[in-house]
């Protein structure tokens, strides 16, 4: 691995990725990589709408990680009680430039009994217009908590609204129970 880091870098840098974390996630986390990626943007003189578009889709895709993943980091028994309610979710996000546009790119394992309903539901978003997300989102909205969610089920719907072209994604199969889900999106 130390010789193939600088190549590992060097390919990042030619996929105009300038962010890339891989391994367990937290809200804390979040927040300070969302200021560094911030930080970084109004360097490079982005504009305040282009900032606020990737870092509300920065975060939305690393919540999903945070909350839907399905490898999970769980607690030892050993430690108190609580830390019982903690657990870290494990995934993947890059943050990167190319063909004139900032991206999102995130990944992490899901289990299989969810991947038809939530490619179904993809399908759908990738194929509505601006004003349709519009309308269906206020639908949704109205509509309140989806059974599956831990709101209204709105995140990918958002998503789908704030990028420049419909939001891309994948499933890749890994075993009988688990895939690995990937969305992007543009801004």
């Amino acid at each position: 691995m130390l010789n193939n880091l600088y190549h590992f870098k060097k390919e990042l840098n030619e996929q105009g990725i300038f962010f890339c974390f891989s391994g367990p996630l937290s809200q804390d986390l979040l927040v300070e990589i969302g200021g560094t990626l911030k930080h970084k943007m109004k360097l490079e003189e982005a504009s305040s709408s282009t900032i606020l578009k990737l870092f509300s889709m920065f975060v939305e895709q690393a919540q999903n990680i945070i909350h839907y993943s399905a490898e999970k980091h769980q607690p030892s028994r050993e430690q108190s009680e609580e830390s019982e309610l903690l657990s870290l979710s494990s995934g993947i996000i890059v943050v990167g430039y190319e063909s004139e546009h900032y991206y999102v790119l995130c990944g992490n394992m899901v289990n299989n009994e969810i991947v038809d309903k939530l490619r179904e539901k993809l399908i759908l978003l990738q194929n509505m217009s601006k004003e349709e997300l519009k309308r269906y989102y206020k639908e949704q909205r109205r509509q309140g908590k989806d059974g599956n969610s831990r709101g209204a089920g709105l995140g990918f719907i958002e998503l789908a609204r704030k990028a420049v072209k419909p939001i891309e994604f994948d499933f890749q199969n890994i075993n009988e129970n688990s895939s690995f889900f990937t969305l992007k999106t543009e801004i």
